[in-house]
């Protein structure tokens, strides 16, 4: 990522970035990792921004900040209670013909990971939806009604549609042009497919709704363009 993040939106209060994949959220415990994205913000503006919620390393998209503790304490209640709609976009393994609910409740498992759990499990709910389907892939939107580390991500592997690239719940090795069905060894896909491409925040006391989207980023554009192309031959 460039020195300066522009941003996506601004609503005062609060604003919403762009995130590219690649990026930490907020600091890491490793070294060599590089700024975080807050801590970017923060010496872009000048100012302490609050983190109103996360995204894996490897997701790109819309991420709101807050400016104030008034701002992110409502942001983040809308949050918890599930008042602030979030859909994303995947690139997932396998042919899904059909809509899914996937209710699956999640556990802790060892190395940062998540497990299907059965009764000991948080509840965990994603509605899944193919948008297109090719012969070994679908690229789906997914929409998760709870808020769990990695849902996705596992919902997506115990629903036998893992996404195309990930290390720590299916395939680890990224993709080449001719594993998306075109030709050469360039590596088109190197991180997990997983982009949030829509958010809306519902009217709160003292913010108003707003509707964000951030466009599919290259990689994951590339690589569908390369799935099209294979299908028409």
């Amino acid at each position: 990522m460039s020195a300066v993040v522009g941003l996506l939106w601004d609503g005062g209060d609060f604003f919403a970035v762009d995130k590219a994949p690649g990026t930490l959220v907020i600091p890491g415990r490793g070294e060599g990792e590089g700024p975080s994205l807050r801590e970017q913000l923060e010496q872009q503006m000048k100012q302490k921004v609050y983190v109103v919620h996360r995204l894996d390393r490897d997701t790109s998209g819309v991420l709101l900040f807050a400016r104030s503790p008034g701002a992110h304490r409502e942001l983040s209640l809308a949050f918890e209670r599930g008042l602030i709609r979030k859909v994303y976009q995947a690139l997932a393994g396998g042919a899904l013909a059909q809509p899914e609910r996937v209710e699956v409740p999640l556990a802790p498992a060892r190395r940062g990971r998540m497990r299907p759990a059965k009764g000991e499990g948080k509840a965990a709910l994603t509605v899944v939806r193919p948008l297109e389907t090719f012969e070994r892939a679908t690229f789906l939107e997914a929409e998760p009604l709870t808020g769990r580390t990695h849902q996705i991500r596992v919902h997506l592997q115990a629903l036998g549609h893992p996404l195309l690239v990930d290390p720590q719940y299916g395939r680890p090795r990224p993709l080449t042009a001719a594993d998306l069905g075109g030709q050469g060894a360039e590596v088109v896909l190197a991180r997990t497919p997983l982009h949030a491409a829509l958010l809306e925040v519902p009217k709160l006391p003292g913010i108003a709704p707003v509707r964000l989207q951030s466009p599919l980023p290259p990689d994951m554009a590339a690589a569908l363009a390369l799935l099209r192309a294979a299908v028409r031959g």
